[in-house]
This record gives structure tokens, sequence and C-alpha cells, in this order.
């Protein structure tokens, strides 16, 4: 009888000890901004943070995980996007034009094709890396997809919070992205973290803007942006 309590409570203990998970949280300021929404509204949102490990091999590629990038009002929504790899992203177009969304940057390469109001085109985001998305149409529609071999990542809220919970303790390391910093910034920030099945709160983190310059961007030929079309909707500059 005594062996199985003690079998009883050993396998308890294993499970408790399994379904132990840590949380991490924190907050992000963004600095020396010339963005109307940071300088006047202290809109600290659309910031990327993740962990990843290279103690852990990556997550198997699946196909059922699905993301939704909605394009409405000549907008994309959301503007940032994080997904682990292997997942289905779908941009179905809500508008009453056309829209070709594409990305010709480093990370995941793709063309949709021109398709019109009502229809949605689908791409599975099976490499890691940082999307620029943009439309073949409309020169102000612009996103961020950013894709993680993790199951751990989230955005910031408008007041620069952020949270990841349920993380299998262990030994990380943290990511930030803000597609207003530049690479040297955010290489400033990546650091080791050690994930334990408490709480741990990062604290405020800084993330400055400055030198941060805007520049047009071309489109999926690389030439410039042609002008109105009647056809497919208007060609924003």
């Amino acid at each position: 009888m005594t062996s199985l309590w003690r079998i009883f409570f050993s396998a308890a203990a294993i499970a408790l000890a399994a379904q132990a998970q840590g949380t991490i949280k924190g907050s992000v300021m963004l600095t020396d901004s010339a963005n109307g929404a940071v300088q006047h509204k202290r809109d600290y949102s659309n910031v990327a943070v993740w962990l990843d490990s290279s103690t852990r091999s990556a997550a198997p590629h699946s196909a059922r995980k699905h993301a939704v990038m909605l394009q409405k009002d000549k907008r994309f929504t959301p503007h940032l996007l994080v997904v682990e790899c292997g997942t289905n992203i779908d941009f179905p177009n809500q508008d009453p034009i056309f829209h070709n969304a594409f990305s010709n940057f480093d990370g995941q390469l793709f063309d949709i094709g021109l398709y019109p109001p009502g229809t949605s085109r689908t791409v599975k985001f099976d490499r890691p890396g940082i999307v620029r998305v943009f439309c073949n149409i409309h020169a102000s529609m612009s996103a961020v997809i950013i894709a993680v071999n993790s199951p751990y990542f989230t955005t910031t809220q408008a007041d620069g919070s952020f949270a990841i919970h349920d993380i299998e303790p262990g030994a990380y390391i943290l990511h930030f992205f803000h597609e207003r910093a530049l690479p040297e910034t955010l290489d400033h920030l990546t650091r080791a973290i050690t994930v334990s099945a408490d709480s741990l709160n990062l604290g405020p983190v800084s993330i400055s803007e400055a030198g941060y310059l805007p520049s047009p961007h071309a489109n999926k030929f690389g030439t410039s942006y042609p002008e109105a079309s009647p056809k497919y909707g208007v060609a924003d500059r």
C-alpha cells in the first residue's frame, strides 16, 4: 500500500512540474521619435517581443496554424503581425478595389498577384525573418510580418506593456523589433534571460528611433509606382 501511495504522489509531483510554466512581462518606451502618435499620444504599440532558444530544436512547421492580415480602407491590419514559422497567413481583400500584396525584402519573398474585392490569398510563412509587406497598386500601404522559430511572442500595447505567458522554463534569447529603430539599436537590446516557473518582470525597456529616416519604396518590379489607374484603384503616393 505504501508503495502505491509513493507511486501516486511521485506521478502527481511529475505532473505538477510538467505544468509549471513561466511568464515574462515588461514595458517599452519609444524615444527620439518624430512620429506624431508617439510624440502626442505616447503610443508605444507595434513593438514585437519574442524568445528563442538555441538549446531547443525549432518547432515543426504546421499547416494547421492560421493568421489573418486584412486589407481594408487601403490599409493592412494589423500593421505588425508576429507568427510562428509554418503559419499560413490569409490576405483577404475587403476593399472595393484590387490589391496585390508582395514582399521582395529579406525573409519570406512572395507575390500573391492582383486579385479582386471579396477574395483572399494565402501564403505559408515557413522561414524565420522580418518581412516588409507592400501593395503593388497602392504605395501608401505597408506592414511588417515577423516569422519566428518559437511559440513565445507578443506585441506591445499602446502603453508599451507586454507579457508572454506559459513559457517552458529554461534559457532563452530575448529579442525586440521596432520598424523605426536601427538594427544596431535592436541588436543592443538582444540578451539572454532565464525563465523559471515564476513571473519575471523585465522592467522598462527604452527603444530609440534616433537615426531613422523614412524612405519611399519601389513596386514589386523595382521601379516607381505608376500613376492612378481607374481600373485597379488609386496608386497613392
